[in-house]
């Protein structure tokens, strides 16, 4: 393939959707360069000193949840399906009550870099070490999927072939995140978050302008059509007899008792026991401080959910009244192909700018800190001086962002990015929460045991996985989470003993 190909596709962009973008990009890198200039130590990098304002930190960790996944899929399948993931919602409004208080007070308490080193704490180092694998294993694959989604929407957008895309916004994430550290991240994630909420909000209001009685006529159109069903009671047991019931309930996700269970542990795992997510909230000064941030994030990302759902049945409505108007070839592209042939100049670029600050938005920060805090410290290079360690830290960025890029690429075939992301995370989330869950809970020691498990229960869910997504066995994605967890806990308490203090 030429390179010149690379850059020659059709676009429908315009000088100042470019200039939006380019003014927007320009902050980020700014950002991360301005506040570069205080680096002075690790703590700064990768805690910023603990003076990250509340409110900012909120809105960085609902900006890292959303992410790009969200911006492009949750109206993907609000578009083909309805509104029934907002079940998981609910399961995971608990699971911050309970992060908010019981697993916040711990890290700090430990006063906590990483949040694994909570483990070693209360383990020790192999449980430590075999939870920051995971992590890597874990973040390095979904947020893969994050960035191959951005970047997907944007080479739809502007014509451009996947690869340089994928190289320019890794390229952009490495600079100002190297050089910025965390304070760098969470200040373009306050600009990623509001750019996130004006950019959908504008285009709810843009295709109801261009409706015949606009939000009403939507809302009739996609009612009717079952778009905006929210609730899946799922099968009757008299009607269907236990088997097929049973067969029902495991490989139905959408099913609102499995939802609300899927979203509690599901949101445990990946807002509780994920170095990326929980960094933000450990930027803070105090405990409280924190706590207040994760139950504002409620809020926050209940809004930007439930806006991207709206733009999916806003979408569906839209196209069901314009049937003459061509559709992508693939669903999952249908709000960026939607943005780029309907859309008029500067909405285009702010929607193309929001698409683009997510993909940007990359967990470089929160791999370097698990590597430098949990490995390289601990195991390779012990008592050297903090400014080595801060250097090793920019240098691991680079390295990581190389690789995110490598594995964003190689998922760029995939389809339904949307449950890909969870199904990634499906396998050792389990392995992370279970062991989180022992060392908050309950009084065992256990530390090689932890490992035993923790690799053993992520071994296993890629087995389910695996026969489930070949229809070898009827079993949702959403079960492995929860299967995983009960099976490192097990072997945890199994191996382990009860602690003497």
């Amino acid at each position: 393939m030429e390179l010149t190909s690379w850059f020659t596709g059709e676009t429908n962009l315009t000088w100042p959707d470019y200039g939006l973008l380019a003014a927007l990009l320009s902050l980020s890198v700014s950002v991360g360069i301005f506040l570069g200039r205080e680096e002075r130590s690790t703590s700064d990098f990768f805690l910023g000193g603990r003076q990250v304002p509340w409110w900012a930190a909120c809105l960085s960790f609902v900006a890292t949840e959303i992410s790009a996944v969200t911006i492009i899929s949750v109206p993907a399948t609000a578009y083909l399906e309805n509104w029934e993931y907002l079940q998981f919602f609910v399961g995971s409004f608990a699971a911050r009550l309970a992060i908010a208080f019981i697993f916040i007070p711990a890290f700090y308490r430990y006063d906590c870099t990483s949040i694994y080193e909570f483990l070693r704490h209360r383990f020790g180092p192999e449980t430590q070490y075999c939870a920051s694998v995971l992590f890597f294993i874990t973040r390095l694959l979904a947020s893969g999927v994050r960035l191959m989604a951005a970047c997907l929407a944007v080479s739809v957008l502007v014509g451009w072939h996947i690869i340089p895309t994928i190289i320019l916004f890794s390229v952009v994430s490495m600079i100002y995140i190297s050089w910025g550290g965390i304070k760098a991240v969470v200040w373009t994630n306050v600009v990623q978050a509001l750019t996130f909420i004006v950019g959908g909000l504008v285009t709810i209001a843009f295709i109801a302008s261009r409706m015949d009685g606009g939000l009403v006529e939507i809302h009739r159109v996609a009612h009717e059509a079952g778009r905006l069903q929210v609730l899946n009671w799922g099968p009757s047991l008299a009607e269907l007899g236990v088997p097929e019931f049973v067969k029902r309930m495991l490989a139905g996700p959408n099913i609102i008792w499995i939802a609300v269970l899927n979203g509690l542990f599901g949101s445990l795992a990946a807002l509780g026991t994920d170095q990326e997510l929980m960094q933000r909230l450990l930027t803070v000064e105090t405990r409280s401080k924190s706590q207040k941030t994760m139950l504002l994030t409620t809020v926050g990302s209940l809004l930007v959910l439930s806006i991207y759902l709206g733009i999916g049945a806003s979408l569906f409505a839209f196209y069901e009244r314009n049937p003459s108007l061509a559709l992508p070839a693939q669903p999952d592209k249908i709000f960026p192909h939607f943005i780029g042939q309907v859309m008029p100049a500067f909405m285009r670029g702010l929607l193309l700018s929001a698409i683009v600050m997510a993909s940007i938005d990359s967990p470089l920060g929160s791999l370097s800190t698990s590597f430098v805090t949990d490995i390289y410290r601990p195991l390779i290079r012990k008592a050297a001086a903090d400014s080595h360690y801060l250097r090793v830290s920019r240098i691991s960025v680079v390295a990581f962002g190389a690789v995110l890029a490598a594995i964003a690429y190689g998922f760029s075939h995939f389809e339904r990015i949307l449950w890909l992301a969870f199904k990634i995370g499906g396998v050792t989330y389990g392995s992370l929460l279970g062991v989180f869950v022992l060392g908050l809970l309950t009084k065992r020691r256990s530390n090689r045991g932890n490992v035993v498990g923790m690799v053993a229960s992520a071994v296993a869910m890629l087995a389910l996985l695996i026969l489930s997504e070949r229809k070898v066995i009827p079993l949702g994605w959403s079960w492995l989470v929860v299967l995983g967890t009960a099976m490192t806990l097990t072997a945890g308490w199994l191996l382990g003993e009860r602690r003497s203090d």
